[in-house]
């Protein structure tokens, strides 16, 4: 009798994923190296890089910290030029950096302001997206996973910009697809409220209250529990799934 069919084996794969040295995105680094992938770790601080990086070389696979501010189209270029130096190739690219700084009033929301979760959160998976999902459709084939947000369908009033941005996300996933198919898939997760190292800084007496009345679970997200969901998007498994938008959000309301 073989073995399961559908244990997910990405093997011989190279994935680049932003954001990558902390919260979902260490998650699903180290996920994906678990599952035999090399990793390509890209955010702003080397030695967080290279800390998540000795972690995934744990395991038996190769990883590559680079320190990048993809804001900057030529820094998402750099980056680019990097990971295919070492590996010749990026066969899944996760775009999962993103940010939300709190403001007080809209019109506290300055221009600089504006620009740094615009082009955080949309320019660069866009940047990211068209020149590496064009060299996988050249190549024959590729999966771009982004990461959104609840906020793209629930926005509120402290996340003006950033719901906007990753509404844009989602519409850019469903767009990408149809662009870069059918050798290329291109999906999104789209997560509510996890308990990344973002959530240490939260009141959680007053976010379990809100967890109580707003998502069915009744509490936040693990980041460990957006993983499986990840390899699946990025695997042949989903050979027939591109242009999905997935909630992974407890059920929020």
């Amino acid at each position: 009798m073989s073995g399961p069919k559908h244990v997910i084996d990405l093997s011989g794969k190279v994935a680049l994923i932003t954001g990558g040295s902390r919260g979902l995105g260490r998650e699903i680094a180290l996920g994906m190296a678990a599952a035999g992938a090399d990793i390509i770790v890209a955010s702003r601080k080397l030695d967080s890089c290279e800390a998540v990086c000795s972690e995934i070389e744990a395991l038996g696979r190769q990883a590559l910290p680079v320190a990048v501010n993809i804001s900057h189209w030529d820094q998402c270029d750099a980056l680019i030029e990097a990971a295919y130096a070492r590996f010749g190739r990026v066969d899944i690219l996760v775009n999962n950096a993103g940010k939300s700084p709190l403001y007080d009033t809209l019109t506290s929301v300055d221009e600089r302001l504006y620009d740094v979760v615009l082009d955080l959160n949309l320019k660069a998976p866009f940047r990211l997206s068209a020149v590496i999902g064009e060299r996988m459709k050249a190549e024959g084939g590729g999966a771009i996973l982004n990461i959104s947000s609840r906020a793209a369908i629930r926005p509120q009033a402290h996340l003006v910009t950033y719901a906007a941005a990753k509404a844009g996300l989602n519409a850019m996933t469903e767009a990408m697809a149809d662009a870069l198919g059918p050798e290329v898939r291109v999906n999104c997760i789209m997560p509510g409220p996890f308990l990344t190292d973002v959530s240490k800084a939260w009141d959680m007496e007053k976010f379990q209250q809100r967890a109580d009345e707003q998502i069915a679970l009744q509490r936040g997200g693990q980041p460990d529990e957006v993983v499986a969901a990840a390899l699946y998007l990025c695997s042949d498994h989903a050979g027939y799934t591109t242009a999905a938008i997935l909630r992974i959000d407890g059920g929020c309301r």
